[in-house]
């Protein structure tokens, strides 16, 4: 790799690396004669349904064939349609095959490559149209959908540092270094409405703006990439799928607050990223995109990896800072801030933002503040000069959400602020799987809180989630339906931050676990009328009064499952019964007048609770019954029921 000295020399590599897109480009001339690129999805979902293995078979059977300078087979980051894996997406052709197994490999290579013909049966079906579709954008899973943090995942290879210079990559840091002092990078974030996207929605140019302020030799910028929501895989896609993208950004942060030092502090159970991440931090030292005399600029700047083990307080980032150090994972009252001396990293001024946050800076920067703040729902107040002072409502820009649970489209999403639920779980996420009733959303995970039907057309931003009970979170979505009991989604989440609370102060430490201890007796049919009183004091109690983050939201699923759905509270502690049927100790399986006899259950029972003679109705004894389902599943009149 040659070094890239000047903005001159970067912009020359640019056109070098510029002519593989047009391998890509939908307007190429000979579409059929051109030469091709298949896309795999290499995100870790993929590789656990062998995605691996389908790319080594397509490299092969192309080496095989001949067509190697033909034909290039590309690893690339998660295309976000989850549910629809492995992906493979052949260019400049613009068809999009799904569910793609090794064993598609030959049929892919035989009859789209060698043939020129579409492999019709891996096309995706459209639900609503019932017709299958090659263009990915006419989908309805990302026709409505914005891409802009996740712009680059499922188009480059994200070990090919040529790849994202060839996407206008590094060109931002390039503009921020030799055509714009720091306090314009600054300013240029701040009018933008970009907001932090971890789960506070703290304006991320007022981060940097006071950061840049303080007078200091040594300075930090960190990347939180410490993802611990359940269902939540946003960070970890972008840093599989675009890891240069995190690394310009927190370059072009460091030169807006005066710092040379950075750090990316990623749970190790992240290996995939990890490792991704550092080849393309390697790449950019050997190009002289990181390290000393950046792009002969004179600036300097640096990155370091540092792994964390998966505590979920370590998104809190006094937590995250102790870790890094080699501390507990444990918060610290604030202020000093961690942008303040004293408060950040070794206590030097300290710069925090996550991952998702970071990925929308180098694009801010080359299309400008403008262009960004339109999208979205953003209202703000702007002075003489026409820079922001204050957000009036709404919030600029995109956000990703994994969407997750009863839904349809499982997957990474997209979407301007000010979108609606209902948009996102009917339109793009197809609606609720197994045509079940829609009950409520899960948003922001174990910090959170429920998200009834009479919300769905809420516009999606800070400020409303907070109005109806919820938050934004750092974008787990989980949709739950009518099989689903609200008692024991609030038992899971409090059973996570219970194990999580990192045990520093007493609100967090014993008053999850009384919390817990309380929704378990509910959920066993052992709760009473007056324990959801206590339940709903003490969650305000500690929402109040608990150290950090962590603990002041951790009562929120309690308390949003108790404002909206208080009559299950009541069925379990008055009626013991779970109308969800899926609180084990509060049901009962029976076997319903439809039962023909086919003697299936009793073969299938594993305790022999079943009794009964053939074309006969059959008999479950509920002393022994371990409620375990086979019976229910196997049954062909759907004759055993939750009584």
């Amino acid at each position: 790799m040659a070094r890239i000295s000047s903005k001159e020399a970067l912009l020359k590599h640019y056109e070098q690396c510029k002519g593989r897109l047009a391998l890509r480009c939908l307007n190429t001339q000979d579409i059929e004669s051109a030469k091709k690129d298949i896309f795999c999805c290499g995100g870790t979902g993929c590789h656990a349904s062998s995605s691996n293995e389908l790319i080594d078979r397509l490299r092969k059977l192309i080496d095989e064939r001949g067509l190697s300078a033909d034909v290039k087979v590309i690893q690339t980051g998660c295309f976000g349609f989850c549910a629809q894996g492995p992906i493979v997406k052949v260019m400049p052709d613009n068809v999009f095959y799904v569910q793609v197994t090794p064993a598609d490999a030959d049929e892919i290579v035989e009859k789209h490559i060698v043939n020129k013909e579409i492999v019709e049966r891996l096309l995706y079906v459209e639900p609503m149209l019932k017709e299958r579709i090659r263009d990915y954008s006419k989908m309805s899973f990302y026709a409505k959908q914005e891409r802009i943090a996740l712009r680059n995942c499922g188009l480059l290879d994200p070990e090919d540092i040529d790849d994202y210079i060839a996407n206008e990559g590094y060109q931002a840091i390039a503009k921020c270094l030799f055509d714009m002092k720091p306090a314009d990078v600054v300013q240029e974030v701040l009018n933008s409405g970009l907001c932090g996207r971890g789960g506070a929605g703290f304006p991320t140019g007022l981060k940097w703006r006071i950061a840049a302020g303080v007078k200091a030799d040594e300075k930090y910028i960190v990347c939180s990439a410490d993802e611990g929501d359940p269902g939540a895989f946003m960070d970890r896609s972008i840093m599989e799928g675009d890891p240069n993208s995190i690394i310009e950004a927190m370059s072009i942060g460091a030169y807006a607050i005066g710092a040379n030092h950075g750090l990316v502090y990623i749970r190790a159970e992240y290996p995939l990223a990890v490792s991704r991440l550092e080849k393309a931090i390697e790449q950019a030292r050997e190009y002289g995109l990181l390290g000393n005399d950046i792009m002969g600029s004179g600036f300097n700047f640096d990155i370091e990896i540092k792994l964390g083990a998966g505590a979920f307080v370590c998104g809190e980032e006094t937590a995250l800072i102790h870790s890094m150090e080699g501390s507990r994972g444990e918060p610290t009252t604030k202020p000093p801030f961690p942008a303040n001396i004293g408060g950040g990293y070794w206590g030097c001024s300290t710069n925090v933002n996550n991952v998702e946050t970071y990925a929308s800076i180098p694009v801010i920067i080359r299309k400008g503040a403008k262009w960004y703040s339109k999208i979205g729902n953003w209202n703000p107040e702007l002075d003489e000069n026409g820079n922001f002072k204050r957000t009036i409502s709404g919030n600029a820009g995109t956000k990703v959400f994994a969407l997750a649970g009863q839904i349809n489209n499982v997957g990474l999403v997209e979407v301007p602020m000010g979108t609606t639920l209902r948009e996102i779980i009917y339109e793009i996420g197809g609606g609720i799987s197994g045509g079940r009733e829609f009950k409520a959303v899960q948003t922001g995970g174990p910090s959170g809180g429920c998200i009834t039907k009479e919300n769905l057309d809420t516009p999606i931003d800070y400020g409303n989630l907070g109005k109806i009970g919820s938050m934004m979170g750092s974008g787990g979505m989980i949709v739950l339906s009518d099989r689903d009991c609200m008692p024991a989604m609030a038992k899971f989440y409090l059973g996570f931050t219970k194990d999580e609370s990192c045990g520093k102060c007493t609100p967090c430490r014993i008053g999850t676990r009384r919390m817990l201890e309380m929704l378990e007796k509910i959920c066993d049919g052992n709760g009473t009328e007056e324990m959801l009183d206590e339940l709903e004091s003490l969650a305000k109690t500690i929402a109040d009064t608990a150290l950090c983050g962590l603990g002041q939201t951790a009562p929120n699923p309690i308390l949003s499952t108790l404002r909206y759905f208080k009559d299950e509270y009541i069925a379990h502690v008055r009626d013991k019964k779970c109308p969800a049927g899926t609180c084990q100790k509060l049901y009962n399986l029976e076997i319903t007048d439809g039962c023909i006899g086919c003697t299936k259950c009793k073969r299938n029972c594993p305790v022999g609770a079943i009794t009964g003679e053939l074309k006969k109705k059959h008999v479950i004894d509920t002393t022994k019954c371990i409620k375990c389902g086979a019976c229910i599943d196997g049954c062909p009149k759907k004759a055993i029921i939750k009584a």
